[in-house]
């Protein structure tokens, strides 16, 4: 019997080294999902996921026409937005080495990734045109649906996502809404590879290894972090010291001088 209800939901992030995923639903299930590292056998392949794609339609033995919706997990528009102000808050020399960077990661095809999938795919289903959700709405989604929950407070909490780097709020039934979020450039995450390049490891690659280490260490910069780098507020928020980060003004994560001042120079 055919089902009615079919969404392949595909996922790219060009703000940082992406993990291409894709993934078919059908009535609420998840019917195939890969990666295309897997197939191209290239470690954080940003290439377009044609493979990928290929291989969930034909696991979920599905075409285009049978797609009630094609979703985008990220705002291009938003994604620009911040884009375009982060140049705008640095002085004229950072600004213009940033607007390459911005440009190829904006334009590579981010702005056009509808038409990309529609050559991809054949078409963009019954709705002949993709639909956007926003990014951290999207890894609200992926914990709170397939989750045994009706009820469920939400915390998302990641690098960055448009503007969003941390949100708070709950999912009832089929309703999922945030409703307090923490904009960038004060982040959880971009914090988190800070350290991760601090230490020697690849950002978004080698974080794992250095989370692993973690618990074999001991609490020796604790309070000096909290004094020095991020303020902890008693509502649970935070804010940054943006005079140890370079992420913002388009350079490295940190300013290696004012790190190595706390912390001491790689050893």
């Amino acid at each position: 019997e055919k089902n009615e209800t079919k969404v392949i939901q595909l996922g790219e992030n060009l703000t940082l080294p992406p993990d291409y995923f894709q993934l078919i639903i059908v009535d609420g299930e998840i019917i195939a999902a890969a990666q295309e590292e897997r197939f191209s056998r290239i470690k954080h392949d940003a290439s377009i996921p044609v493979q990928a794609i290929q291989y969930v339609m034909k696991e979920a033995n599905i075409k285009a026409d049978d797609l009630d919706a094609v979703v985008y997990y990220d705002s291009p528009i938003l994604t620009a937005d911040r884009f375009l102000k982060n140049i705008c808050w640095n002085d004229k020399d950072t600004a213009e080495k940033m607007v390459d960077q911005y440009y190829r990661k904006l334009f590579g095809y981010k702005f056009w990734i509808g038409e990309e999938l529609s050559n991809i795919l054949g078409g963009l289903g019954k709705l002949g045109k993709l639909l956007i959700v926003k990014h951290h709405i999207s890894h609200a989604s992926s914990a709170f649906y397939p989750s045994p929950y009706n009820d469920a407070a939400i915390l998302t909490v990641d690098g960055v996502g448009e503007w969003t780097t941390t949100g708070l709020g709950y999912g009832n039934n089929e309703d999922l809404v945030l409703y307090q979020e923490i904009k960038y450039p004060d982040s959880i995450g971009l914090l988190y590879s800070a350290f991760t390049y601090f230490c020697g490891f690849k950002v978004n690659s080698g974080d794992y290894k250095f989370m692993g280490l973690a618990p074999y260490g001991k609490d020796t910069y604790y309070e000096l972090i909290k004094e020095k780098i991020i303020d902890i507020r008693p509502d649970g928020s935070f804010r940054l010291n943006l005079e140890y980060f370079d992420y913002h003004r388009g350079g490295s994560m940190i300013n290696e001088r004012q790190f190595e001042k706390l912390f001491g120079g790689p050893r």
